[in-house]
């Protein structure tokens, strides 16, 4: 009987301890945005961008310089970042392919771990995963911070893992969305668009998105400090991929899968610092769930970045990979990127890039479609629609950083070429990957102008065999 009494009285004092533990874990929380380009930001140089609060946020944290996403497109990326693998691993490459009952998010294993866990905003990762939230609303924002006040009181003593996924800046847009409009002489033209009045417009109004996505963050970290929970509450920020423009978004050039990736931790990160090492967002997942004390799955791919953040250890992907598959138009691409080169491997060469729909009707799209056809684009205007595509793509992403000028074609790159290959083939047999004939879609948008013509995700006209 004594014996079972001190079994009792240690279970009880194990569970206090337990609890204790759990309370004192940080809150988390990803803002996460919807199309934007990492260069949009006054912390990463962006000089007339209204974004005071995620400038804060780096002032204030690290700011990480060099970090990758695993796909170019909104529902591959989120499935990626919540569960630490491939899309093509998940078999969710494809926009709008929700993840199964059997793949579990990051907000199953926190749950596990006792953290109170809410989705505010766009999901894009299917039912059965949304369902894996405690808390999940998806209303397209408030002037209060999208619900955070409500996940807080629900969450009562547990801590908060919020997954706070915004819809701006992502098309379509509408002048004057904030009370202090960007004037469309100041913004900043990339060399692969247009410089015309109507590109500028819309590149003003792009930037108005992101200011408002701003105001919400601020409105949103008020919350916390108002609550007194600011202090042990760690931030991210990012994006889902690159901007909503031509030669960005869809595509697996720097402009399409590197992510501004800022993280803010007051009690353990004490004043500003940058990070220039090579990573991939793989490591979200993983550094979530190692910062709420829970086990990390075997299935994820990559390790935890909690050594940088509380030791500033360095931590560092030698290479980072990216794959763009359907969306819109089917595509078969791969990527690996070291720090001074990118290989891209194109399978469909007969055929232009494909045209994401939500760019059809764009400004800066149609700018570009009107030069095209007046014979008037400059040459990093045209690369975009160039048929047949070189199947090989090599870029020295340091003295090219828009990556215009392929060097796969120069005796001397071939070194370099094959020893990315090399690699890129490696990763792409270690993690279940399929041939370019396999699980393949027919369009639903016309591949250059972007013109929709199908509106429902065809099926598969030729899916991986039993």
């Amino acid at each position: 009987m004594r014996n079972m009494t001190l079994v009792i009285i240690f279970l009880l004092l194990h569970r206090v301890s337990d609890a204790q533990s759990v309370s004192e874990r940080p809150n988390i929380i990803v803002f996460i945005a919807d199309d934007a380009g990492w260069r949009d930001f006054g912390c990463y140089g962006n000089p007339v961008i209204q974004t005071p609060n995620i400038d804060q946020l780096a002032a204030e944290g690290i700011q990480f310089n060099n970090v990758f996403l695993t796909t170019p497109q909104c529902s591959p990326t989120r499935t990626s970042l919540l569960t630490g693998q491939f899309a093509h691993t998940l078999r969710t490459e494809d926009l709008h392919t929700p993840l199964k009952t059997s793949q579990k998010t990051v907000a199953h294993h926190l749950n596990e771990a006792g953290y109170y866990t809410a989705l505010l905003g766009k999901s894009h990762i299917g039912k059965e995963a949304t369902a894996e939230f405690d808390y999940f609303n998806p209303g397209k924002g408030n002037p209060r911070g999208q619900d955070l006040e409500t996940v807080l009181e629900e969450a009562g003593e547990q801590p908060v893992f919020t997954w706070f996924a915004f819809f701006d800046p992502h098309r379509s847009y509408k002048s004057h969305t904030i009370a202090n409009p960007h004037n469309p002489d100041d913004v900043v033209v990339a060399p692969y668009l247009a410089d015309t009045p109507e590109t500028r417009l819309d590149l003003a109004m792009y930037y108005d998105e992101i200011a408002r996505m701003d105001s919400t963050i601020g409105a949103a970290l008020q919350i916390l400090e108002d609550r007194g929970e600011r202090e042990n509450t760690v931030i991210f920020f990012m994006t889902d991929n690159g901007k909503p423009f031509t030669r960005a978004k869809g595509t697996l050039y720097d402009e399409g899968v590197k992510t501004p990736f800022i993280v803010n931790w007051p009690t353990q990160i004490k004043q500003e610092s940058t990070d220039d090492n090579l990573l991939t967002t793989l490591r979200l997942a993983p550094t979530i769930l190692d910062l709420a004390g829970a086990e990390i799955p075997t299935s994820m791919y990559a390790e935890s970045m909690v050594p940088s953040l509380v030791n500033q250890e360095r931590v560092v992907d030698e290479f980072v990979f990216s794959e763009r598959n359907w969306h819109d138009c089917d595509e078969h691409m791969r990527s690996v990127r070291s720090d001074s080169f990118k290989l891209i491997v194109n399978s469909y060469i007969e055929l232009p890039h494909g045209t994401a729909a939500d760019l059809a009707g764009s400004l800066s799209h149609q700018s570009l479609l009107r030069l095209k056809e007046e014979g008037k684009l400059s040459e990093a205007q045209s690369l975009v629609f160039q048929v047949p595509r070189a199947g090989i793509e090599l870029y020295d992403v340091i003295n090219d950083p828009y990556e215009l000028n392929n060097l796969a074609f120069r005796a001397e790159y071939r070194p370099v070429i094959r020893k990315h290959y090399e690699v890129l083939q490696q990763w792409m047999q270690e993690t279940d990957d399929f041939p370019p004939h396999y699980r393949r879609r027919y369009d639903n948008t016309d591949r250059v102008t972007g013109a929709m013509f199908r509106f429902n995700p065809p099926e598969m006209y030729a899916p991986l065999p039993n």
